[in-house]
């Protein structure tokens, strides 16, 4: 009887152990602010902004990211080449320990493709944010006029 006691306790403390280290590494240790979606009319693609701040003592690797509110979520950066402005899309976006990373216009963005219902100004959106090694982070992003303020 007490074998099986001991079983018990000691499984017991293995998943304590094992879900508690799934929580850390459910939650990147990165800050956010000013998190806004650039408002298009007629449903055409949209644009995410946001300046992640990286708090933890190792880089931060985003990965991806995904909205229930559109059928795609791609992240982007605008290059300029040889006097040409390109968008191209990127397949991770590195944030140094204790630095941060600002989206913006001419530089890097979210594009939002394929809307699920119309967005109106004033309207909120939950994007989440996957990082390298199986973190993520949800983050509710404004929906604003593009010549709205951009620091509320």
């Amino acid at each position: 009887m007490r074998y099986k006691s001991r079983y018990r306790a000691g499984a017991l403390c293995v998943l304590l152990a094992f879900a508690a280290s799934s929580v850390a590494a459910a939650t990147p240790a990165i800050e956010v602010q000013n998190a806004w979606i650039r408002w298009l009319p007629a449903n055409l693609p949209a644009a995410g902004y946001v300046t992640l701040i990286n708090t933890g003592d190792r880089p931060q690797i985003l990965i991806g990211a995904s909205s229930p509110d559109f059928g795609e979520v791609s992240l982007h950066q605008n290059r300029n080449q040889n006097g040409n402005i390109e968008m191209l899309p990127v397949d991770r976006i590195a944030i140094d320990a204790h630095s941060r990373v600002s989206f913006a216009a001419a530089g890097y963005h979210m594009m939002l493709m394929q809307p699920n219902k119309p967005l109106k100004p004033g309207d909120r959106v939950s994007i989440t944010l996957r990082f390298a090694g199986g973190s993520s982070l949800t983050v509710e992003f404004d929906v604003r006029r593009p010549n709205e303020s951009r620091t509320r």
